[in-house]
This record gives C-alpha cells, structure tokens and sequence, in this order.
C-alpha cells in the first residue's frame, strides 16, 4: 500500500469515525456522567469548630436509572476530554503523530505540576514549615498544630536551597554538595533496612522451606520439588556472579544453571509486566467501549435507557 493510499485509507476510517460519534452524541446515546447529591453528617476534628456535626453535601457517581440521578456536565466535559487523551495516546500504534506528542506533554506537565503540590503540601509543609515557623503555619494552614519551633531543621532548608543552585548557569557545581549528602545518607539508612527486610529475610524463607514440614511428618513430593529447585536456584544463581574462580569445569556448569534459573526468573517477570500492561489496555478499551461511547453495559447500569 503507497503512502497516499494508507493516508485516504485512513482518512476515511477517521471521517466514518468521526460522524458516527457526532451521530450518537447528538441523539444523546453517548458520552454523558450521571451523579446524585448524598447528604453526610461529618464532625469538625480541628479549627474553632472542633466537635460541632455539620451537613456534607457532595456529588456522587450514579446509576443513570437511580432516583435523583442527572446528567453532570462537568464530569461529562471530563469524560470526553480523558476519551480525547486516551485515543490520542492509543494513535501511537499507528505511528508518531502530533496527537501522541500532545497528549503526552500534557500528560507530563499535569503530573509534573500534581506531584509538586502533593510533595509541598504532604512534605515541605508539615515536616519542614511546621517546625520552623509552627505559628505561621498553624495560622496559614494548619489550625491544629501544636508544636515548638525546632532549629535544626534548618539544615535540610539550606540542603534544599544548594539543591536549586542547579538551576543556576553557572552555580551548578553547588547542588553536587547537597546530592552527595543526600546519596550518602539514604544508602546509609537503607543498608541495614535492606539487609534485615531483603537479604536475610530471602536466606531464612529459602532454609525455613526445607524445614517447615518437617517436624510435623507431612513433607510431599510437590514440597520436596519446591525445596529442591529453590536450593538448587539460589546457590546456582550465586555461583554465576561468584568471579573468584574462572567458570570451567563443575563451577562452570552449575554457573550455566543458574544462567537457566535467571532466565527463567526474568522472563517470568517480564511477561507479569507485560500482562500488567495489557490489563491497563483492557481497562482503556473497557473506558472507551463502555463509559464514553455506550457500545456496551456490562454492569447493566442503563438497562432499558435509550442507546444504552
């Protein structure tokens, strides 16, 4: 097929697309969010209110069937523009194009800017503000602080400020100081972390699987196997990455047996990857076919709607 082919080909699978949805949408058979109002009774934990009950009114996901139910048109502009973003993301199948590159610098720069408010409010506020400047942050944004100013975190706060010399043109050299104490002291934390909750912890289910059955007289054949080829796996495993001695001879086979065991072990987590990744697909193509364009109603959520 020429490449003017493949475009008309395309352009018209596009065209046919397209005044099919339009088609749909106008006759209200896709594309729309329903939600209630439910009412809760929630008790005021902190501020000068602390104890009073007050009445929570919010919006809700409904059944489109369900008393009270109506269309919200927030949510439904919200179901169409994660429709637009999800095909746009899906066109990458055909080839790069400017819809992909689109929808994934929108995609970065909104988690970008997400995570940054996450990681001010739920870190560098409570742990950092709060315990330098407790009255300001009690005042500002934390009504139920109670705690006295502690001094030493200002340490951290001059860290912080040699980490954005990075972004300075010629003070980039100054963040190495704050990278370097920051690498040095998490390897340092997390050594001993790693070593009681990894290492020591696979050597003791590895011993304590050839014993558990033991003492109790009900060790089977399946748990003799089990046993036999994690031993076997493990201690061939260590023998390929022990370069003490050159790899020939008995060394050199039972290294070419652990060469099988981690093969094995990663293409076992590869392929729980990609299944990972294909239960995501799922879940976008069940969002398209069900939510946005009505096409099918597993749930029976519109049951006896029109197009639905």
């Amino acid at each position: 097929m020429s490449m003017s082919t493949e475009r008309v080909f395309w352009a018209i699978i596009f065209l046919i697309a397209i005044t099919s949805i339009t088609y749909r949408a106008a006759n209200g058979r896709m594309g729309k969010a329903y939600v209630k109002q439910r009412t809760e009774e929630v008790i005021i934990e902190a501020g000068p209110l602390a104890g009073q009950t007050v009445r929570d009114v919010r919006e809700v996901n409904a059944n489109p069937n369900e008393p009270g139910a109506q269309v919200s048109m927030p949510r439904t502009i919200g179901l169409w523009v994660s429709a637009f973003f999800t095909l746009c993301i899906l066109s990458f199948l055909y080839r790069d194009n400017p819809f992909y590159k689109f929808a994934e610098a929108v995609v970065v720069g909104v988690s970008a800017g997400y995570w940054m408010v996450i990681g001010f409010w739920n870190s560098l506020v409570p742990n950092l503000l709060a315990n330098l400047w407790p009255d300001l942050v009690q005042a500002w944004a934390m009504p139920g602080l109670k705690e006295k100013p502690e001094y030493l975190y200002v340490i951290p706060l001059i860290l912080g400020v040699l980490l954005l010399c990075r972004l300075l043109p010629k003070g980039g050299w100054i963040s190495r100081w704050a990278i370097a104490f920051f690498i040095g002291t998490f390897a340092g934390l997390r050594l001993m972390g790693f070593l009681q909750g990894e290492f020591v912890a696979q050597i003791g289910n590895t011993i304590q699987s050839a014993v558990d059955h033991l003492p109790y007289g009900r060790l089977t054949v399946g748990d003799v196997v089990k046993t036999v080829l994690l031993i076997v796996g493990v201690l061939s495993g260590l023998t390929y990455f022990f370069f003490s001695f050159e790899h020939k001879g008995f060394v050199g086979k039972v290294s070419k047996v652990g060469i099988w065991f981690l093969m094995i072990t990663f293409g076992a987590a590869f392929g729980y990857t990609v299944m990972g990744r294909i239960a995501l697909l799922a879940i976008r193509v069940e969002f398209l076919v069900d939510d946005w364009l009505w096409l099918i109603d597993p749930r029976l959520v519109r049951a006896g709607m029109p197009g639905g």
